[in-house]
C-alpha cells in the first residue's frame, strides 16, 4: 500500500492586541512568541531531515500568519512554499468582532446563531472537512511523485479546518465544543493517506513547540 504522509501545521501565535477574531483579514502577522514557534517547528523538521524523512513539499494557506509560519520550515528544508487556498481559515460572521456575550446579544447577530450545528455563523463544518481533506490528498499523491512512497508533506493551515478534517479522517461527529480542540498553536495533525484510494490510514498528533504554549494565546482561532 504505497502511502505519504501529510503534516497539517496551524500557524503560530498571531500579533492581536485587540483581541479580535481574525479570520481572513489581511496582514495579522505572527507575534514574537509566533515566530519562535515557527523556528521550533522548522528545527524540528531539519532533525527528522536528518533522520531520514523524506519531507519534499511544504504549502500554505494564502493567509499572512500561515505563510510567516512556512518560511523557516522552508528555509531549513529547501523548499519553495506553494500557497494552497484551500486550506485557508473558515469564513465566519464575527469576522473583525471582538466576539463577547454582551457583542453575541445584539440582534443583527440572532439569524447567525440558529443552529450551532451547521453551523449558521460560518461556512458549514463538512466543507470546511472536504476542502481540507481534498489537498491533503492531493499533497500527498504529489508528495510520492516527487519523493516516492513514505514521502512527507507539510501544509500550514488554520485550527477549525485542521480540526474538521481530523473529526472527518477519524470518523466522528463534526459539532463539536471549541474548548475541547486538540490541535494547538505550531502543532502537527499528521495523516498517512493510500495515495492509491485516497483513504486516510492513520491520524498522529503532536506539539513540537509545547515548551512555548505556556502564556500563549489561547482563544480558539487565535
Amino acid at each position: 500500500m504505497p502511502s505519504s504522509t501529510v503534516h497539517l501545521l496551524r500557524h503560530g501565535e498571531v500579533y492581536n492586541p485587540a483581541g479580535v477574531l481574525y479570520g481572513r483579514l489581511p496582514d495579522f502577522h505572527l507575534s514574537e512568541l509566533g515566530r519562535q514557534m515557527a523556528n521550533t517547528v522548522a528545527s524540528h523538521f531539519a532533525q527528522r531531515a536528518l533522520d531520514g524523512a523524506r519531507v519534499v513539499l511544504l504549502a500554505a494557506s494564502p493567509l499572512t500568519r500561515a505563510q510567516e509560519t512556512a518560511e523557516p520550515s522552508a528555509k531549513v528544508l529547501n523548499l519553495v512554499v506553494r500557497t494552497e487556498p484551500r486550506i485557508i481559515e473558515a469564513e465566519n460572521h464575527f469576522e473583525g468582532l471582538k466576539v463577547t456575550p454582551r457583542e453575541l446579544l445584539k440582534p443583527k447577530h440572532w439569524p447567525y446563531l440558529v443552529n450551532p450545528l451547521r453551523p449558521s455563523w460560518g461556512e458549514p463544518y463538512e466543507e470546511q472537512a472536504a476542502r481540507v481533506l481534498d489537498a491533503a490528498r492531493d499533497a500527498a499523491r504529489r508528495a510520492a511523485e516527487l519523493g516516492g512512497d513514505g514521502a512527507e508533506a507539510i501544509l500550514v493551515a488554520h485550527q477549525l479546518p485542521i480540526w474538521m478534517a481530523r473529526l472527518k479522517a477519524e470518523g466522528r461527529p463534526l459539532p463539536h465544543d471549541p474548548r475541547k480542540r486538540e490541535c494547538t498553536l505550531a502543532s502537527l495533525t499528521s495523516l498517512t493517506i493510500d495515495t492509491l484510494t485516497g483513504a486516510v490510514t492513520a491520524v498522529r498528533y503532536t506539539e513540537p513547540a509545547a515548551r512555548l504554549l505556556p502564556g500563549a494565546a489561547t482563544t480558539p482561532g487565535a
